[in-house]
């Protein structure tokens, strides 16, 4: 093709094949389905919605670049884009960045045309063109031609000639007059030399939008001066407008307030020793894998019960915080996790409850490095956010942890760009987390909005969206409207995380969770955390990263192993003793190997955790170690083996004292009964009055009924001070193990993807092939066929049987290309382009240009056949 393109059509005709797998891969939403040809590519290309996903991953400088196109006349020329940004005096930072936004932008397929002839695509101008109720984020209005639309042609004439221009013979000519008068900057200079004060003041304040206001009916000279000479032209029964001409030279020609050519620093930055870093990373990593191991502990019998809408109510979540020593969102974390890791699940059960599921026990067996590696990876691709428990839904119900409703599509792509800004950092440096959400804000403006390319309401009162008095007051004056649609272009200055901003809520929560994690210590990513972060590297220097493909699971899981092993020589080794103390103490002075941790755990209660671990040894403990099968002289062997001090005599005779005790009474199930060989022993629990509420009855000598579940009985003996044991119909005693509920098998939560997935360079490559073929077919040149009718452009061409046949038998002999018309089995239509090989029993075997390669066609499904122009293949 030669000349300007016409259409966004002709010109992506015109890219290369490497410019479409670009255009494919910044948008992939235009892959589904692959298009017929790129005709069907432009069309898909300038529909809204892939328009306003396109814009909504825009970084702030080339969106105000495609937010000033859209108020620039249509086609702009690069150097009126130009002034547009940098004003009239120009700035060096625009100037050097301009070139980027339009290549972007062009890229994209948001604007095409030449340099001199820059088109925004339509649908993505009347995104971003201003309206009464859709103001643009300039802040401009309407031109004075789009304004001046409704207005009589005498008020016009009246209007041209107070600004003392002469009278023209229609309001097109009057309203052209006009506009060049406001883009004349000598002329418009001397015109608001002859201001009244009030006057100008009343456009400084509309300066920058919104640019409408209302006026009364009988308006202030000052005002008076200014709808008399069209620098405040109707907009309504009681409004008024700066027509965008005026506002342009008042603003010396910047659409902008501040354009904001590259992004904001990360700074200040704090610089520690990364070794430093790498110890407190290792420190909390470790603490993670003691607070998710607590966890599962905690739910080893059974967890809580799952509301009926999903999830955990609010006061079991408060139990778990009490239970892992933390708040109630810290818990949330934890829970959110070890869930997304496929640690803990909910049973399935009549009696719906939480527990740990088998995989919980797997990964209890791995080392502590390797352990760190599945919580990180799982952590890394969720999409479930712990950040939003506690917070209303759309229904304003709360959300609750481990339920429905928390899945964030943006957070793993926030994640990885913000441990990719620390990654680019120096090893050891730390920013404030305000600079981060500030860079990620930059990158993504209207992402960070909230709800961009919502169609605008129409405005619902008599003054335009955004309009304030003119007439005895003026709106605040602002760097820029904001548009309900779009907003969020106007740069906000880092402070508080706004309530609605969803992608800096997701940074400072990414900022908190990395560091609870161990992936950041003292702020600054570690080196673990930068092998972490290797399937995703950019780097800051990069001002607008391109949306980069999400990894793959198994690119996720290389990458946390990566780290693990970066990991491993920094966590503590574990330790096989523990030092015994007179006050019924024992104290681990580092982790303990996971037999003699989970022994102890049964044995004696945590007490205090830290560098040093303490567990206190108490009757009710040494009871729990009875009942799940060990005998005194067993304990007493087990702490002999694995202290470094001598069993103290105080807790020798403790475990002695509760073993002697330990299965005198016996319990099951009758409803439950209460069987003993000393028949005193039984009298005396009879006796006692905190007994009546197990409603107890003498059997036999040695025999006491209850009318209570046998667990509940044994709780009331034990509360009682007597040391039960529950036994089974066979009279043996029943063993307490610490693993018997457990889930059945279940897979990890799958994350909810944020839009299409991005395509692979095979998937890439073969679409663009086919809409190259699929283009050549739709455009090729073909020699006419003869038919009752000619056929309508782009109609799939209508031959005999017989005709059909003839020409696919002579194009075997010449070896010449056919354009042909298809139905598939499914009935939906296509034009191919094929090189016919064999004709026989029906089919025709060809070379399919469409789909490059070799294919066989029915002959009953080709609609018909043409041939093409000796130089169309």
């Amino acid at each position: 093709m030669t000349g300007t393109p016409r259409t966004l059509a002709e010109e992506l005709r015109t890219r290369t094949d490497r410019g479409l797998v670009g255009l494919l891969r910044a948008r992939p939403d235009l892959l589904n389905p692959v298009p017929g040809d790129v005709t069907q590519l432009a069309t898909r290309a300038g529909t809204r919605a892939s328009v306003v996903r396109a814009v909504e991953r825009l970084d702030r400088f080339v969106l105000q670049t495609a937010e000033a196109l859209a108020v620039a006349p249509d086609p702009c020329p690069y150097d009126t884009l130009g002034a547009l940004m940098g004003g009239d005096t120009g700035d060096a930072a625009v100037a050097a960045e301009l070139p980027r936004a339009v290549a972007e932008l062009r890229a994209q397929a948001l604007v095409w045309g030449p340099d001199d002839r820059l088109r925004l695509v339509r649908t993505a101008r009347e995104l971003l063109s201003p309206s009464p109720a859709h103001p643009s984020p300039t802040g401009l209005g309407p031109t004075v031609t789009e304004a001046a639309a409704g207005m009589s042609p005498g008020r016009l004439q009246e209007i041209i000639a107070a600004a003392g221009l002469p009278t023209t013979h229609d309001p097109v000519t009057a309203a052209a007059a006009l506009t060049a008068l406001f883009s004349d900057r000598a002329r418009m200079t001397a015109l608001l030399d002859t201001a009244p004060a009030e006057s100008v003041a009343v456009l400084d304040k509309l300066l920058w939008g919104p640019p409408y206001g209302g006026v009364t009916d009988r308006p202030a000279p000052h005002l008076q001066w200014l709808l008399d000479r069209g620098l405040l032209l109707p907009a309504g029964a009681r409004n008024v407008v700066l027509p965008r001409e005026a506002a342009l030279h008042l603003r010396a020609g910047r659409a902008h307030h501040t354009p904001e050519p590259v992004p904001p620093a990360l700074s200040p930055a704090t610089e520690r020793d990364p070794q430093l870093v790498d110890n407190a990373a290792a420190s909390q990593a470790f603490t993670a894998l003691a607070t998710v191991e607590e966890l599962l502990k905690e739910w080893d019998l059974g967890g809580p019960g799952v509301l009926r809408a999903g999830g955990m109510s609010v006061r079991d979540l408060k139990r778990t915080a009490a239970a892992l020593d933390t708040t109630e969102q810290l818990a949330a974390f934890w829970l959110e996790l070890a869930y997304g890791a496929g640690l803990i699940a909910s049973d399935g059960e009549a009696d719906e409850r939480f527990a740990a599921t088998p995989a919980a026990e797997e990964w209890l067996q791995l080392p502590d490095h390797e352990r760190w590696a599945v919580l990180a990876a799982g952590w890394l691709s969720a999409t479930r956010t712990a950040g939003v428990v506690g917070s209303a839904d759309a229904k304003g119900r709360a959300l609750a942890a481990l339920g429905p409703h928390l899945d964030r599509s943006p957070a793993p792509e926030v994640r990885r760009r913000t441990l990719a800004l620390l990654a680019g950092l120096p090893p050891g440096t730390s920013v404030p987390a305000a600079a981060v959400r500030s860079r990620l804000q930059w990158e993504r403006p209207l992402r960070s909005a909230g709800a961009a390319g919502q169609v605008p309401a129409p405005a619902t009162g008599r003054t335009p969206a955004g309009a304030g008095a003119v007439d005895g007051g003026a709106p605040s004056p602002g760097p820029s409207g904001s548009a309900p649609g779009l907003a969020g272009s106007a740069h906000a200055p880092a402070g508080p995380v706004p309530a609605d901003d969803l992608r800096s809520r997701l940074a400072q929560w990414t900022l908190t969770e990395a560091e609870l994690l161990g992936v950041t210590g003292r702020g600054a990513l570690s080196t673990h955390g930068r092998a972490l972060t290797d399937t995703t590297p950019q780097s800051t220097a990069a001002p607008s990263p391109a949306p980069a493909a999400a990894p793959s699971p198994a690119d996720t899981e290389a990458a946390a192993a990566r780290a693990a092993a970066l990991l491993a020589p920094l966590l503590p080794e574990p330790v096989d003793h523990v030092l015994l103390q007179a006050d019924l103490t024992a104290v681990a002075p580092g982790p303990l190997h996971r037999p003699l941790s989970d022994a102890l755990g049964i044995l004696a209660d945590i007490e205090s955790k830290g560098g040093a671990t303490v567990y206190r040894f108490t009757p009710a403990s040494v009871r729990r170690a009875l009942d799940a099968g060990r005998s005194a002289a067993e304990l007493q062997e087990f702490l002999t083996a694995h202290s470094r001090t001598p069993v103290p005599q105080p807790l020798a005779y403790l475990i002695d004292d509760v073993a002697r005790k330990h299965g005198r009474l016996r319990i099951g199930a009758a409803t439950a009964y209460v069987r003993c060989d000393d028949d005193a022993l039984l009298s005396e629990i009879l006796a006692d009055r905190r007994a009546a509420t197990l409603r107890l009855r003498r059997l036999a000598p040695t025999v006491l009924a209850a009318q209570t579940a046998p667990d509940q009985l044994l709780d009331g003996l034990r509360a009682m001070g007597y040391a039960p044991a529950a036994e089974s119909t066979a009279g043996d005693v029943l063993i307490a193990r610490a693993d018997t509920h457990r889930t059945p098998p279940r897979t990890a939560p799958t994350p909810v993807p944020d839009g299409p997935p991005t395509p692979d360079a095979t998937l890439l490559t073969a679409a663009v092939r086919a809409i190259r073929a699929g283009d050549l077919a739709a455009t090729a040149e073909r020699k006419p066929v003869h038919a009752p009718a000619p056929a309508a452009p782009g109609a799939l061409p209508r031959t005999t049987s017989a005709e059909t046949l003839a020409t696919m038998q002579a194009a075997v002999l010449t070896h010449s290309a056919l354009w042909i018309g298809y139905v598939n089995a499914d009935g939906a239509a296509s034009q191919r382009v094929i090189a016919p090989v064999r004709v026989e029993g029906g089919f025709v075997t060809a070379y399919d240009h469409t789909s490059d390669e070799v294919r066989t066609y029915p002959l009953h499904r080709i609609t018909g056949v043409a041939e093409l122009a000796d130089d169309s293949v």
